[in-house]
């Protein structure tokens, strides 16, 4: 630092710019952009949440992921693989051991919190933009400091991947036995972004390989770190793209249960 002794006259220490930046391109628009999309995806999924019907395509036994796995007592029984165990009040979600979770692991999730803190926050907008707040006291408080538990979510995250997993495979399914159809595709499609973007998590990266200290004496993890890190590198992409599939996902599934659509068949 140079001390006023030191430091030459008529020199400042900072630039006398009364702007708040000189940006002049639309740093706005990536916030905005990101308030509008996420915005959109919560009031649809909580909407269908709280709909409480048309989630199971009994003929195919599709099941949305949004009800899965259906464990309230108002769940239709063929569409409850793992047993009912709560009331079926409507303020429960049919899913309420699942969804908590996973909204904790997205909340929670490294690239999730840049995107709201910058969207909805302005905690900063945008690179070279002032803070929208006078202070800045990072994730040391509570209900911030719960974003130290992101690697926890993560385990709970792993397991709802499978149970969607099974859900797919139960999928492949019609009145005469064996079945596929557009469905499956859109079923299978979507589980394969969720494993995609669940283990290019960070927590993961760190699980796999973020301990050893020689990577020459465990060839195996090093090889499955080396996968996850191509992954992590594309996190951001994955977390949007999950959105869109699982919304697909589910109202393909409403809209065949509601009868508004036929599946499209390829065999069976």
């Amino acid at each position: 630092m140079t001390s006023s002794a030191t430091k030459p006259r008529g020199v400042r220490a900072r630039a006398a710019i009364a702007a708040k930046t000189l940006r002049t391109d639309r740093w706005w628009f990536a916030p905005l952009i990101t308030v509008i999309g996420l915005s959109a995806w919560v009031a649809y999924a909580t909407v269908r949440v709280f709909m409480h019907k048309w989630y199971w395509v009994e003929d195919y036994h599709y099941l949305t992921p949004f009800y899965s796995p259906c464990v309230t007592d108002r769940c239709l029984p063929e569409a409850s693989h793992f047993g009912q165990y709560l009331p079926g009040w409507w303020i429960i979600p049919d899913a309420a051991f699942t969804l908590p979770f996973l909204l904790l692991f997205r909340l929670t999730c490294y690239y999730y919190r840049k995107a709201y803190y910058r969207s909805f926050w302005l905690s900063p907008p945008a690179c070279a933009v002032p803070d929208g707040h006078a202070s800045y006291g990072g994730e040391t408080r509570f209900p911030l400091i719960v974003q130290n538990s992101h690697r926890y979510f993560f385990y709970f995250a792993a397991i709802i991947s499978l149970i969607n997993t099974w859900d797919a495979i139960l999928a492949f399914h019609s009145p005469e036995g064996f079945g596929f159809g557009l469905g499956n595709l859109i079923l299978l499609g979507n589980v394969v972004m969720l494993w995609a973007y669940t283990i290019s998590c960070h927590s993961c990266r760190h699980i796999i390989g973020g301990r050893l200290k020689t990577f020459s004496k465990h060839p195996v993890r090093y090889r499955a770190w080396g996968y996850v890190s191509w992954l992590n590198v594309r996190h951001m992409q994955l977390a949007w793209i999950t959105l869109g599939t699982l919304a697909l996902t589910d109202f393909y599934v409403m809209a065949v249960s509601a009868e508004w659509i036929s599946d499209l068949r390829f065999i069976n």
